[in-house]
Parts: C-alpha cells; structure tokens; sequence
C-alpha cells in the first residue's frame, strides 16, 4: 500500500509542538525553582530558626526541672523487739543518775444506793475524835482506856484506850488524840463538835487544866428499829464502790499528770476510809452506802525509764540517741515485797522513799530520727553519695529515695524540697 506522505507530515508536526510545548513547561517550572530558592537564600532566619527553637526548648526543660526538683526519701527506722521482764528500784529523793519516783494522792468517795433486806433492832453508840490538851505543867498524865468525858452538851463520852497526855513545854500546852464513843446507844449522843472536861478530876486543881476538843463530828449514834442490808449485800455493795472510786480517782490522776511522766495502771493504790463504810443501816428502806478513800500513786518520769531500760538490754546503746517506747504503759507494774510495804492495804505510802518494782511484757524500742538534720545534709548532694551520708545516722535501718525528675542526679538545693517520711510502727 503506497505510503500517505501527507499524514505523516501532520502527525510528526504535532510532535513537534507538543515537544516545544513540554519544554516551555519544564522552563517556567525551573525558573519558578530557581526564584524561590534565590528568595530563601535571602532570608537568613529560614537557616537559623530551627536551631534556636531547639536550644529554647532544651532551656526550658532544664530549666523546669530545676524549678520543679523534689525528692522524697522513705525511712525505716531501727527498732529492737524485747519481751521484757526486769526489775528496778526507783528513791523519792533520787539523784541526777538514779530513776527516781513521785507519788501523786487523791482523795474522794462514791455513794450508792440499795434496798434493804429487812429490819433489826439496832442499838450502837456515837463515835469521834477528841485532842485532849495538859496545861497543868510539864509533866505527863495517863489516861487509862475508858476514861469518861463529860460533853458541852451533858452527855458522857468514854476514850476508846489509854494514852499519855505531854506536859508543856516551853509554854504550849501538850496534846494527845483519842478516839471516844458514847456511854450509851442513841442518836441523842450524835453532835457536832463539843468541848469536853475529865470527870474524874472533877474537884481537884487539875480539872480545870485539862480539857478536850473533838475533832470533828460525832456520829453514829443509833437506837432502835431499822432497815439493815446483810453482810454480803454489804460486801457486794463495798466492791462494787471500790471498783468504781478507783476508777474515777484514776481518771483524776491522769489528768493531772504533767506531760514526760507516767502512771502505771497497777502501780495505783487505793486506801479505804473504814468509818465511812460502816453506815449500813436506816429507818428508810432505801440504804445510801458511801465509800471514801484515798488513791495513791507511783509517778515515774517516762524519758528516765525508757533509758533506764534500754541501758539495761541494749548492750551497744551508748546514751547519744533519742529512743522511746510507744507501747510503754500497756507493761505490767507491779511492786516487790519489800520491808515496810507488804501489805498495800495498811502501807504509809507517804512514808515510802523506795521501792523495787517489776516491769514485764513485750515491747519495741524505737530510735528516733532527726529528719529536718538530715534534709539538711542532703542539700545539693549527689545522689551517688547518699549511701554514704544515710551511715552517718546508724538510727537508721533502711531507707528509699526518689529524685524528680527521674534525670536528676542530685538532691534540690532548698530543705523544703526533700521530703522525709519516717516510718514509725503505730
């Protein structure tokens, strides 16, 4: 087939164009490239934005973490269990090294009231003190038991033993107390205080040399038919008294304890007022028993006990470390027999100067650490040498740190940026 020179002609024009075309493109494009690229190498902060940028950020997360440094450090410290069973003394009048004791007294009574169980004839005679002084000179004068006394109010009152009135001396009249009851049963004995004379020197130089006071009221007195309560309701009565006087006067003394001391719940001691007790009968059928006493107790100072014990069971204490016992008071107290003091119930404590004493059950000493000192230790430290510092407080068993931020490698410059917990047991 003859070839179509005519088309082919047209075809290789159009190639042509689109060719020239395509270059013009390529042109314009490379040209518009080469503008910008002149215009970026004109503006310099194109080359050097991005490295400040970098630097500012890098500053300020420095920065931040200097102003925003905490550490925190987590201390246990040593503690030595013990079960404890020791013996100690302790003198009123101790000195600058031995443990030393104070008593504390409290006085009170507890009334209640029960219903009596029936009635009896009653007759009992009015009992009181007198002081009976010798003016007469300085000799002595007995009075033998049963020596009558004649009241400001007529009635005759008789002394309950005999005793021995001093002479004067240097002017002062000597004086003797003694207890006296009335000659006969009857409330018409009961009075408040009277003056008294001795019958039998009645007539002689004497009589008007000496003569008596009582000592407060005299009562008791009672004739007739009265509602009583049995003696075992007036046991049970009493305990329950005691029970309850003890307990309030023990609440009065501990609230009356200076801080730094301590009152043992055993080594308190309460003594019974016989005469207010013995009220046990009435011509109502509702009895009002009272019970008074006087409660005693062995106040120790809580600092010196606790190095007393610790000195005693803790061979490496050296005295230079602060230590205490949290569960101190729950130890059992309880006093040694000792001469003078084997019966509590009759013992003069106010009398007492010493006393053995044992003290027994599980404890903990615990040393105490200064976290303020050793804040201030850590201030600007590495943390590589904390180590180091934490064996210059053997009060110490263990400890954690945590520095932020995490990168930090030493401690904050200001105290109040390091935290220290301690760990103590409750």
């Amino acid at each position: 087939m003859p070839k179509n020179l005519l088309q082919d002609m047209v075809k290789t024009k159009s190639a042509r164009r689109v060719t020239r075309a395509s270059q013009k493109v390529n042109d314009v494009n490379q040209e518009i490239s080469l503008t910008e690229l002149r215009k970026k190498e004109k503006d310099p902060t194109w080359h050097t934005l991005w490295p400040v940028a970098v630097v500012s950020v890098v500053f300020l997360v420095f920065a931040l973490s200097y102003l925003f440094s905490k550490a925190t450090i987590i201390i246990n410290p040593k503690i030595q269990n013990l079960t404890l069973n020791e013996n100690l003394s302790a003198s009123k009048d101790a000195g600058t090294t031995a443990l030393a004791f104070n008593l504390v007294e409290i006085s009170g009574e507890e009334t209640k009231t029960i219903q009596a169980s029936g009635e009896q004839d009653i007759l009992k005679k009015a009992t009181g003190k007198v002081k009976i002084f010798n003016t007469f000179g300085s000799g002595t004068q007995r009075l033998d038991i049963n020596t009558r006394l004649e009241g400001s109010n007529g009635k005759i009152y008789k002394t309950e033993k005999q005793v021995v009135v001093p002479g004067m001396k240097d002017g002062t009249p000597g004086s003797v107390e003694v207890g006296i009851y009335g000659s006969e049963g009857g409330e018409e004995y009961n009075s408040g205080p009277l003056d008294f004379t001795i019958l039998g020197f009645k007539g002689g130089p004497k009589y008007a040399k000496f003569y008596g006071r009582s000592e407060g009221a005299i009562t008791g007195g009672l004739q007739g038919k009265f509602y009583v309560i049995s003696e075992n309701e007036k046991i049970i009565a009493l305990s329950e008294l005691k029970i309850a006087l003890q307990e309030k006067l023990s609440r009065q003394a501990t609230d009356q304890i200076p801080d730094g001391f301590i009152l043992f719940k055993d080594a308190t001691f309460l003594k019974i007022n016989d005469s207010v007790s013995d009220l046990i009968s009435s011509k109502e059928n509702i009895l009002p028993v009272t019970l008074s006493g006087t409660l005693y107790g062995l106040l120790f100072n809580e600092t010196d006990l606790v190095k007393k014990i610790t000195d005693n069971n803790i061979k490496e204490y050296d005295g230079s470390s602060v230590v205490f016992i949290p569960d101190l008071r729950d130890l059992t107290f309880s006093l040694s027999a000792q001469a003078g003091f084997s019966d509590k119930d009759s013992t003069p404590f106010r009398d007492i100067k010493n006393i053995n004493f044992n003290l027994s059950g599980d404890i903990k000493i615990i040393w105490e650490i200064d976290a303020r000192e050793l804040a201030d230790d850590l201030l600007g430290k590495q943390k590589k040498d904390f180590n180091q510092i934490l064996s210059q407080y053997p009060n110490i068993d263990t400890a954690d740190v945590n520095i932020r931020p995490f990168w930090k490698r030493s401690f904050p410059e200001k105290t109040k940026d390091i935290e220290v917990i301690v760990n103590y047991p409750e």
